[in-house]
């Protein structure tokens, strides 16, 4: 399994330098993004309730600024809310169009607001074709960047589980009716990450994903490989007495597996 970066705020080290920190112990920024390349970085935005809940805007700044400082010509920061809200006015709450103020700013898109392909998914057992956004086909690269909570429904939501954003709202009603953690699976087939950073400085150690029970490993972690750092996040959790994952294999768990 892929390696993962793992670095400690502990020390008083800021934002930017520990994600810096973290993506160099898999091989350094410069191994993501290239000169010219415009990188699309997806947050978590399903609500604007504060970190863990969603992608705390500082974590997010770093990126984009790092993003831009590898060469990047356009950072892209695009997102879809949960069905009932309106994703523009969540990102606005949550302070993210804040960052169109910054010296080389990113571009903001609400999917809504854009395009749907659709798309089919080889070799799905469950869920056998979604649409996502065409936007995404515009980005040479693309970097995730989830939190680390439990999900009543899904019970982890990490980097696997972040995907669920790109796809059309109404779809994902009936994504978390049934066989929710294997449709998360059967999804991440199309969404291809060149990079995965997980702010874990909060985490929720149980329910999720927008209100638990709060807990603080103050660490950035980094990979290649989506089931690599969700397992590493499920294992941070354990460490925590009274969480729900206890007595879980991450392994096992059937959107990993």
């Amino acid at each position: 399994m892929s390696k993962v970066g793992k670095i400690s705020l502990k020390d008083s080290i800021g934002i930017k330098d520990a994600v810096l920190k973290s993506v160099e112990e898999i091989g350094g920024f410069k191994k993501f993004v290239k000169t010219g390349d415009v990188v699309f970085l997806k947050p978590n935005y399903n609500t604007a309730d504060p970190s863990p809940a969603s992608t705390s805007v500082d974590f997010l700044k770093a990126v984009v600024e790092l993003s831009y400082d590898f060469g990047a010509k356009l950072a892209m920061i695009g997102e879809s809310s949960t069905v009932t809200l309106n994703t523009r006015k969540i990102m606005e709450k949550a302070g993210v169009l804040e960052l169109l103020k910054m010296e080389t700013p990113p571009r903001i898109y609400v999917f809504e607001e854009e395009v749907w392909v659709k798309k089919e998914i080889p070799g799905a057992k469950y869920l056998k074709n979604v649409s996502i956004p065409e936007i995404l086909e515009r980005a040479d690269k693309l970097i995730l960047l989830p939190c680390l909570k439990t999900h009543k429904q899904a019970k982890f939501t990490g980097a696997l589980k972040l995907s669920v954003g790109f796809m059309k709202p109404a779809q994902r009603v009936p994504l978390h009716l049934m066989n929710l953690q294997e449709k998360i699976a059967d999804l991440n087939k199309i969404i291809h990450p060149d990079l995965v950073i997980m702010d874990a400085r909060k985490c929720f150690i149980s329910g999720g994903p927008m209100k638990g029970v709060i807990r603080e490993p103050n660490l950035i972690l980094s990979s290649e490989d989506r089931v690599a750092i969700d397992i590493e996040g499920v294992k941070i959790i354990q460490g925590f007495e009274g969480n729900s994952l206890a007595g879980i294999n991450p392994e096992d768990l059937p959107q990993m597996k």
